[in-house]
């Protein structure tokens, strides 16, 4: 247990030093080209998100952004496993919803973005956007997931009739787990690139993208860092939440 924590201290510390090393060279770059409009320093950085983060203006862009684009993730997972458990069962559901995972993935985002400002506007087009980004990766790792399943078991499960709930439970969702978490894992950022890239084209008022679009139009690039990290931060901890659930549900269902 004590060479366990004291290798995990170490592995945070290493963390926090390589942290603090690529902020010197930040703020050494910024010094070296004295230049705020050009790269403004963490340190004029933290200063502005300090001086946003006191207002109310702030807080209504970030819920704004967050239940967009979070309710658009939780929409094409959704939607993604459905339509992975269809494909797993019905053969030709996969054959059919081939061209369309195809062409998720393939079309840039701008070319959504644009289509959906012309038929929805722009309140919550964040919430399409991350949408469909994320359900593509979902709905392929939860086939791959199901199509990985151990067929010897899935004959045993049939030869002794266990029922759906205990297949499901003991035979599928250990098989479909890793490549769930993957999925995941790179879905949630993705959701957040994209909804804040569709906020910056479609400027809904009082989003985050909008703050980036502000900052940039003013030249203040100490703002535009400000929310950056903001953005960085919002989906670094959704995600280690959201993947921490998963992990612990597992834990609980295995």
């Amino acid at each position: 247990m004590k060479e366990n924590s004291s290798k995990e201290a170490i592995t945070f510390l290493k963390k926090i030093g390589i942290i603090l090393l690529w902020l010197i060279i930040w703020q050494l770059l910024s010094a070296a080209i004295h230049n705020s409009i050009l790269m403004a320093g963490p340190i004029e950085s933290a200063a502005a998100l300090k001086q946003m983060i006191l207002t109310r203006e702030y807080w209504n862009s970030v819920l704004f952004s967050l239940l967009r684009i979070m309710g658009g993730f939780c929409f094409g997972s959704t939607a993604g496993i459905i339509l992975a458990l269809l494909s797993y069962r019905v053969k030709f559901m996969e054959d059919f919803l081939k061209p369309v995972i195809s062409v998720l993935k393939a079309v840039p985002v701008a070319s959504f973005v644009i289509i959906l400002l012309i038929w929805a506007g722009n309140r919550i087009l964040s919430f399409y956007i991350s949408g469909l980004v994320v359900l593509p990766l979902i709905y392929i790792n939860t086939l791959g997931g199901l199509n990985a399943t151990d067929p010897k078991l899935l004959e045993m499960a049939e030869v002794f009739r266990m029922p759906g709930i205990r297949r499901l439970r003991y035979i599928y969702l250990p098989s479909v787990y890793p490549y769930l978490y993957s999925a995941f894992q790179a879905s949630i950022g993705m959701a957040w690139k994209s909804g804040v890239a569709a906020e910056v084209i479609g400027q809904p008022l009082g989003s985050m993208g909008n703050g980036l679009y502000q900052a940039k139009i003013y030249l203040e690039t100490a703002d535009l860092f400000a929310w950056t990290a903001t953005i960085v931060l919002v989906s670094f901890l959704l995600e280690k939440l959201i993947l921490g659930a998963m992990g612990f549900c597992f834990g609980r269902v295995k």
